[in-house]
């Protein structure tokens, strides 16, 4: 997709334009010509892209687009060395010697030229792209840089076949099948709207189908329609197709005019039509949210329902995908193992031919027929993304198969590579978790781990949508992934990702590399010196696990440098040139071996996350964009603390060896923190006191809290955390019960109690813990407890495996427990009866009625 390229070329030249204006001297005209043509071509990128990807289009088509997203790379190259070379200078450069200065002047003169120089040859470049692009008849977009591919062509649809599959070969829905039916049979008499939601290929469409079509749903309602909606849905049409079908299921004349009818005119017709009728309407491949919108506006003559069902289809389960691979002879994809096992059917039955085929799959997937449905339907979704989503979900190229991939250092990534753009009052980081949720909404992406309150931890893709967009991202110059000892590599890329290689990254990258990331996956290092001075334009070092044992003076060079993480390495110091890098936003060095951070850290005031353990951040307030500071050592004077308080945007706070003396000092700096949303405090050793009763304005986005050590009682502003959802204890002796303040949060969803958190009792109330889903009781927390009575904790979904360290409990009583639970707890045949089987009386108390026993 040329279209990602360009639209990160503009949005590189306008900053500049706007910035650099008198630096750019004599070739701004240029510079804003180069601007101007490529808002024009943007307009009808859409079309052009969506021509491109059609497997008969002509060479020259071919040929157009990769010019034209060449030609952007080199816009945004060319960019990013002006900035290096000629841009502001640096502090540094202020009080340099009269000598120095006139070198320095020379070499710029000379690099101004080069640059001015290749600017007149893009903008020439641009200007017959511009007059070629005529030859194709490109179609102008009304939103330029929105996503969606054009259909003006006609195209077959693979899915059309799913609507005539027999019964006897459809495997592992019928049960789902049941359910869906039986909520529209047997359901409330207001209208009610399913959603069937999941990735393309899992046989959404089948199922629906199946439902629709059943007896039992036929005879229940007065009328039906099914309805494909797709991406290029016209209203009108649609309006008109279902009233004809209402009114063809019921062999009733179609009304005269119904042809000439407007899209009032039409809504008015079927809404007269529905009237006091019973319907079922299946909307198939809906791509907009704001189809529903205005659709459920010609269904509201009927009373709507009070709740919509979303049944999220997954993937078959191994058991179902072998049946159904067997029948027709990839990871429970029904319609990936039907196109495979045909495939396979008609090669030899060897272990060698199919391996073979498993580890070309991604190459198979581009040139093989009988494998071009997969690549045509799970491609749809990818087609239909805005470009900023692009190239997030391109993003996906970089991590090793089967890798599970943690959300928030993803979110990093991609504001560090450009991808996310500035909101009025949102930060960016919410916006980037709003991309990876849309992501997810889509299907694309898929949830690995949440955490209790319901955020996203880890995600990963499909292993056939991974192969899809690693296709993608090579084709786009966007990512070159090596495995094991691959070697080469292609100068055009901007991304270069090694897994499992002892290959030197310098080695392999030759002299004319354009690299912009680097990330290293299981992989050996290389001599990052060298490739400091021979790829300035880097932005994003990920270096993790990579063996590196030290950091060279010349890494100050990478000034567009945005992200470097060197978790888990052998690195013992950074250098001082480190302040350089006026545009990191992540310094990560969890699990390294530095000790001590230069105090040149303190001028890199884009900075958003430090990621480090166990330091004293001295000077730490001027950096004032903090969005995460993790960990803080508090016992090195009230000075740190006091910094802390400047630090007005932190949204993830950890602090440890705090002490008794410096509580209210941190209680006042975090009283100026308003978005803060997750907080860690520890002290300095198991018997020091936390004081933390002077906070008077508690954060209101606190939604996690840790606490580890003493506390003579629980602070009182804990009370007033309406959004609080995650709480840990660690050792805080309390003297007395927390609970009577903790059960009254509205949105607690996790408490975990650690090391003697509660000395003598607790006491659940009525009306305690309405959204509670986890317990954790840690060996140690109650060591003298004898009685403990949980409930009612309606949304409680696991016994609490901590209560088998309750070594002194003789009895337990649960309110209002579900059925399930309590059968988990059945005497050697219950899956959670070694968590209680050492106390002596196991009871189940219900609404009015006697407590019943575990037996």
């Amino acid at each position: 997709m040329a279209e990602i390229a360009v639209n990160i070329a503009i949005d590189k030249l306008l900053p500049l334009l706007n910035q650099e204006a008198r630096l750019l001297g004599a070739v701004q005209t240029q510079v804003e010509d180069i601007k101007s043509e490529l808002l024009y071509i943007q307009a009808f990128l859409m079309d052009a892209d969506a021509k491109g990807e059609k497997a008969d289009v002509s060479q020259g088509l071919k040929t157009w687009i990769q010019d034209l997203r060449e030609t952007a790379y080199s816009i945004e190259d060319l960019i990013d060395e002006y900035l290096l070379h000629l841009g502001n200078p640096s502090r540094r450069h202020r009080f340099i010697g009269f000598r120095c200065k006139v070198g320095r002047l020379i070499k710029k003169l000379k690099r101004r030229h080069e640059i001015a120089s290749k600017i007149r040859d893009i903008q020439k470049k641009v200007v017959k792209l511009k007059e070629t692009s005529s030859t194709y008849g490109f179609v102008s977009s009304v939103l330029p840089g929105s996503g969606g591919s054009s259909t003006s062509a006609p195209w077959h649809d693979p899915r059309v076949t799913s609507l005539f599959i027999d019964e006897a070969e459809i495997v592992g829905i019928e049960s789902q099948k049941i359910e869906l039916t039986s909520r529209l049979v047997e359901g409330t008499p207001e209208r009610t709207v399913i959603s069937v939601v999941g990735m393309g290929g899992l046989g959404k469409t089948t199922l629906a189908n199946k439902v629709y079509d059943n007896k039992e749903l036929v005879g229940h309602f007065d009328c039906s329609a099914w309805i494909t909606v797709s991406q290029s849905f016209k209203m009108e049409e649609l309006l008109r197709n279902m009233s004809m079908k209402f009114y063809q299921a019921r062999k009733e004349p179609v009304p005269e005019g119904i042809n000439t009818m407007d899209e009032s005119s039409l809504m008015t017709l079927t809404r007269q039509y529905l009237q006091d009728k019973r319907y079922v309407v299946v909307f198939d491949d809906v791509w907009k949210l704001d189809f529903w919108g205005f659709i459920k506006y010609v269904a509201s003559c009927c009373k709507e329902s009070s709740f919509d069902y979303i049944h999220k289809l997954q993937p078959l389960p191994p058991k179902s995908s072998w049946e159904l691979f067997c029948k027709k002879a990839c990871g429970g994809l029904p319609l990936a193992i039907v196109a495979i096992g045909g495939l396979l059917s008609r090669k030899e039955k060897l272990v060698s031919e199919w391996k073979k085929f498993s580890d070309t799959l991604g190459s198979e997937l581009q040139s093989n027929s009988h494998l071009e449905s997969i690549n045509t339907i799970l491609s749809l979704s990818y087609h239909d993304l805005p470009y900023q989503l692009k190239s997030c979900f391109l993003y996906f190229a970089i991590f090793p198969e089967d890798c599970t991939i943690k959300c928030r250092p993803l979110t990093r990534l991609w504001i560090a590579e450009g991808f996310v753009k500035a909101k009025r009052g949102v930060t960016l980081e919410e916006v980037a978790e709003e991309f990876l949720t849309e992501l997810i909404q889509r299907s694309l992406v898929l949830v690995s781990e949440v955490f209790a309150d319901g955020k996203i931890r880890s995600c990963h893709v499909h292993d056939l949508m991974r192969e899809i967009i690693l296709t993608k991202a090579e084709e786009l110059s966007f990512c070159c992934v090596m495995t094991g000892e691959e070697s080469s590599f292609d100068g055009r890329f901007r991304r270069l990702s090694l897994h499992y290689s002892s290959n030197n990254v310098v080695n392999i990258t030759g002299k004319k590399s354009h690299i912009r990331s680097i990330f290293l996956y299981n992989s050996q290092t290389f001599f990052l010196g060298i490739l400091a001075s021979k790829f300035n334009l880097l932005e994003v070092l990920h270096l993790d696990d990579s063996g590196l044992d030290s950091i060279p003076e010349n890494l100050g060079n990478l000034l567009h440098l945005r992200y470097l993480s060197l978790r888990n390495t052998k690195v013992r110091m950074l250098p001082r040139s480190i302040g350089k890098l006026q545009n990191l936003q992540t310094l990560d060095l969890k699990y390294t071996l530095v000790e001590d951070l230069p105090v040149e850290i303190n001028r890199l005031k884009k900075l958003r996350n430090i990621l480090v353990q166990n330091y004293d951040f001295d000077g730490i307030g001027c950096l004032e964009e903090l969005q995460k500071l993790s960990c803080v050592e508090a016992n090195h004077g009230a000075g740190v603390i006091k910094e802390l308080g400047k630090l007005r945007q932190l949204r993830k706070l950890e602090i440890i060896k705090l002490t008794r003396e410096n509580g209210e000092r941190l209680c006042a700096s975090i009283t100026n923190m308003n978005r803060l949303e997750s907080l860690l405090i520890s002290s300095l050793s198991e018997d020091e006191i936390l004081d933390l009763q002077y906070i008077s304005h508690p954060p209101s986005c606190l939604s996690r809290l840790q606490l580890f050590g003493p506390l003579e009682k629980l602070p009182h502003w804990i009370s007033e955390l309406q959004n609080l959802s995650i709480v840990t204890l660690y050792g805080s002796n309390l003297m007395n019960d927390p609970v009577q303040v903790l059960q009254a949060l509205p949105s607690l969803q996790e408490l975990a109690l650690v090391r003697d958190s509660v000395v003598e009792q607790l006491c659940f109330e009525t009306s305690g813990f309405q959204k509670l889903k986890l317990l954790f009781l840690q060996n140690g927390a109650l060591p003298q407890l004898r009685t403990l009575r949980v409930g009612p904790c309606p949304q409680l979904e696991e016994i609490p495996p901590g209560i088998r360290h309750l070594t002194r409990l003789t009895t337990l009583g649960f309110d209002h427990l579900q059925e399930e639970l309590k059968v988990s707890m059945i005497p050697t045949r219950g899956r959670n009866y070694e968590i209680v089987e050492h106390i002596p009386n196991v009871l189940f108390h219900g609404i009015e009625t006697q407590p019943t026993r575990a037996s």
